[in-house]
């Protein structure tokens, strides 16, 4: 295998799509260093682990000698990104936005080789395009262009309202890759529309054109939506190491595969010989408690992946019930309270439709006793230990 076939191998590792993939090509074969661009709008304080697997493929142009600019969005985060919304998204203050960029930049160096990496912020050149400039650049595409971008297209359909500045924000995305000359370009499969907006502005402004490389967007802890904070299904990166170990334990056998694939910087031979293992009868669990120890210790340490472990051994393989866990005293109203509201109030699930979901799972308990009934109304007062998956406890007094 070629160099360039051996780079080609590893960029496409858990790539969904590259367009146009044989221009990819003709660049690799050049050997000259590319300069790849990925774009991240600082529109909450911290990254989950969704985030990084575009940031992970940033790190792997970086080892095979290419040029990475990590792009913080902080003019376009004052417009907001409506990609995938079906409303107008808040746009951020410059001091929303300045704050989240200060946390993105100590986060990212914990993949990012921050001697090989090219901080930028794209008010460098928008600030200075200007409002003739801007409406130079929104003359270029039309109103049918933008809507065939499919979230503003449904929105139009369904007669929701679209704002004028919203049309801006993949024509601002697309001038950051003229701006920097991008020869590459990374983002989520929902990002496809700005993505090759890049591409179209180059061609106008007489540049080689950019290649669009997709990522696929990583599901979140159940499994079926992408990893987000609004929904509770994610990992962050500045979790303490025994909730990440925890939640990375609880992902199914199937979606550990995946989290390999997109979140691992294990080579592919060895990734393939834990598959063959499995095949073979190993057990899940062990493969899974190597992936979660990989990812602690890159965020953390190898000290605090192995303190993860061991934490993980003696609370949910030992069935033990922790000794820390949070106090929380709830009132009853009219001398009783609905197991959903009580588990809402406790902190353990995000809403009571949450708490009616894990409770037929069979994953809520009321001091080791699994609870079944989803009517079950709590009237007893006193402390009892509530129990929600395997990582969630509370010491609940009922007053």
């Amino acid at each position: 295998m070629s160099d360039w076939q051996a780079a080609l191998a590893e960029i496409k590792r858990g790539t969904d799509e590259i367009l146009p993939e044989d221009a990819l090509i003709e660049k690799l074969k050049s050997g000259k260093p590319l300069t790849i661009k990925a774009g991240f709008d600082p529109t909450a304080p911290d990254l989950h682990l969704g985030h990084t697997v575009l940031i992970n493929k940033m790190r792997a142009f970086q080892q095979l000698g290419h040029n990475v600019v990590f792009l913080i969005g902080d003019f376009t985060g004052l417009i907001g990104d409506p990609t995938g919304k079906n409303v107008t998204r808040k746009p951020l203050t410059k001091e929303q936005v300045l704050a989240n960029a200060e946390t993105y930049q100590q986060q990212v160096f914990k993949i990012l080789d921050p001697e090989k990496t090219q901080i930028r912020f794209n008010s460098e050149w928008m600030n200075e395009l200007g409002a003739a400039g801007m409406i130079k650049l929104a003359a270029s595409q039309t109103v049918a262009r933008m809507l065939e971008r499919d979230d503003f297209k449904k929105r139009y359909a369904n007669e929701q309202p679209i704002a004028i500045h919203e049309f801006l924000y993949p024509l601002v995305q697309g001038w950051d890759s003229v701006a920097l000359k991008a020869d590459v370009e990374l983002g989520g499969t929902d990002q496809r529309f700005n993505l090759l907006m890049g591409r179209e502005l180059q061609k106008e402004q007489g540049q080689s054109q950019q290649v669009v490389l997709m990522m696929p967007l990583l599901e979140g802890l159940d499994g079926v939506q992408k990893m987000s904070k609004s929904l509770n299904n994610y990992i962050g990166i500045t979790d303490a190491p025994t909730e990440m170990f925890g939640k990375i334990m609880s992902i199914s056998d199937e979606l550990m595969w995946r989290y390999y694939d997109l979140l691992s910087f294990r080579p592919l031979e060895e990734i393939a010989a834990l598959k063959q293992q499995m095949a073979d009868g190993a057990n899940p669990r062990d493969i899974k408690i190597t992936l979660a120890k990989e990812i602690i210790a890159r965020f953390h340490s190898e000290e605090d992946a192995e303190a993860a472990h061991q934490d993980f051994i003696q609370r949910f393989q030992k069935n033990a019930i922790p000794d820390d866990m949070p106090e929380v005293t709830v009132e009853l109203t009219d001398g009783e309270m609905a197991i959903g509201n009580l588990l809402k109030e406790a902190g353990l699930v995000g809403s009571t439709s949450d708490a009616m979901r894990m409770i037929k799972q069979g994953a809520v308990k009321i001091d080791g006793e699994k609870v079944s009934d989803t009517r079950l109304v709590l009237t007893e007062k006193g402390e009892k230990v509530y129990q929600v998956g395997k990582r969630k406890f509370a010491r609940v007094t009922l007053a």
